[in-house]
């Protein structure tokens, strides 16, 4: 066994020793433009698009759907009321077009018309339907492909709309008969009032993503420092430079563990940046109007933080960046090469998404206090909190200190695979 001289082995860090240890490692990874792509455009470029872009996209193609005629077959005869709301075209006052009617043809098959997509969706009534009230009832069967979000948001939701409203146009009319107004149908109006707070309607039904999407790129930003300067090191056969310096193992675990923080909170950082991007582009869009700036301020997360909550933000955003970053120093030092360690990183990443994909869900939830108190999962709840606008500071500052804690095991259980000879030297 190897035995550290006594100048090395005094107990204690020199900052300077940790710091030039951090700055080789850094200078290593700004070489790799892969890893700077990693933590600087990636976050900048696919939150935007996550969080911006596919809810426009979105919002687009339904609106175009509403916009655009559709063909829908019928298979006999429709009330002439019924035919011609069917077909026309809903417009605002300046004649803009709302949501196109669609256009009626008639068809012999109608399972047969929709398969082979010459219509969109048939309408067929196996007997009259009433075109009073008061004359019976009827059965619009609608034959379309139910599962189709392009059916949903075309030919079938305008036929459920439109039948909708002509059975209201026949009550009216019936109760104008009896002299009663349009008025009695809807005795009791319901008045919706959101109490959420402003910032949770601005963070949209997308909101769970961004504790998902800051994690995983701060586990990819810190992985390629972490497991070149660990495994990488150990690979190559450049560890051995090291040991032999005046420099102290634990100065070179803490060298190590602040070059992998600090690319992994660049990036996270950049993740932030590109959440802000996210906002004012969603701003932007809203004001110019149309479906697809509504679908986007609906279900894209946004951040338009106060002082206090950006502090707070940066504050979980740091500790889980060591508690990542010291487990990706932890599992690098234990592996034997480069390869090894990407294949025991890869649960690390699955611990990160189940949970955060679980936070969707986390209205439905209940959740104490004692959940902020877990590593990792209470930062994500409390990075949820924070985009909501309902983080407490009790609550970000047990995530924060779970975060810590759990950083600094992971840290000694670095530092001691780091004075063990048969985990160093094992290739």
């Amino acid at each position: 066994m190897r035995s550290e001289p006594a100048s090395r082995s005094r107990p204690g860090l020199r900052p300077d020793m940790v710091w030039r240890v951090a700055v080789r490692d850094l200078l290593a990874t700004l070489r790799d433009r892969r890893t700077l792509n990693a933590t600087i455009l990636m976050p900048l470029l696919l939150i935007p698009l996550f969080t911006l872009g596919m809810p426009m996209l979105m919002g687009n193609l339904i609106g175009g759907q509403q916009q655009e005629r559709q063909k829908v077959g019928v298979v006999g005869t429709l009330p002439a009321a019924l035919r011609s709301a069917l077909e026309r075209d809903e417009k605002t006052p300046g004649g803009e077009v709302l949501r196109a009617g669609v256009t009626l043809v008639s068809v012999e098959d109608a399972r047969a018309a929709v398969e082979s997509g010459d219509v969109e969706a048939v309408l067929r009534a196996p007997a009259a339907l009433p075109d009073r009230a008061g004359e019976g009832t009827g059965t619009l069967e609608v034959y379309a492909k139910l599962g189709s979000l392009r059916a949903q948001s075309g030919a079938y939701g305008k036929v459920e709309d439109v039948v909708e409203s002509y059975n209201r146009a026949l009550a009216v009319q019936r109760l104008g008969a009896l002299g009663l107004g349009e008025q009695t149908l809807s005795a009791v109006t319901v008045k919706p009032i959101d109490t959420s707070t402003e910032q949770a309607r601005r963070s949209g039904q997308l909101a769970f993503l961004i504790p998902m999407l800051m994690l995983q790129f701060i586990l990819s930003g810190g992985m390629a420092t972490a497991v070149d300067a660990t495994a990488g090191e150990k690979e190559r056969g450049t560890l051995e430079s090291l040991l032999v310096s005046p420099v102290r193992r634990g100065e070179v675990v803490a060298g190590k563990l602040l070059a992998t923080t600090m690319t992994a909170l660049a990036s996270a950082l950049f993740s932030v940046a590109g959440f802000l991007l996210s906002g004012l582009g969603a701003a932007y869009i809203a004001r110019q109007g149309g479906m697809g700036g509504e679908v986007a301020q609906m279900m894209g997360g946004q951040l338009a933080l106060t002082p206090g909550a950006t502090l707070s933000l940066l504050g979980v955003a740091l500790s889980s960046a060591l508690l990542v970053s010291a487990a990706l120093v932890a599992i690098g030092i234990y592996a034997r090469s480069f390869k090894e360690a990407q294949t025991y990183i890869a649960p690390l990443s699955m611990a990160i998404v189940l949970p955060a994909v679980m936070l969707q869900f986390a209205d439905f939830l209940s959740t104490g206090d004692a959940i902020y108190a877990a590593p990792l999962i209470g930062g994500m709840l409390a990075i949820l909190d924070t985009v909501r606008g309902t983080v407490t500071a009790g609550h970000a500052l047990s995530a924060m200190a779970a975060n810590l804690i759990g950083a600094l095991l992971l840290g000694l259980l670095a530092r001691r695979s780091f004075g063990r000879e048969e985990v160093i030297f094992r290739n």
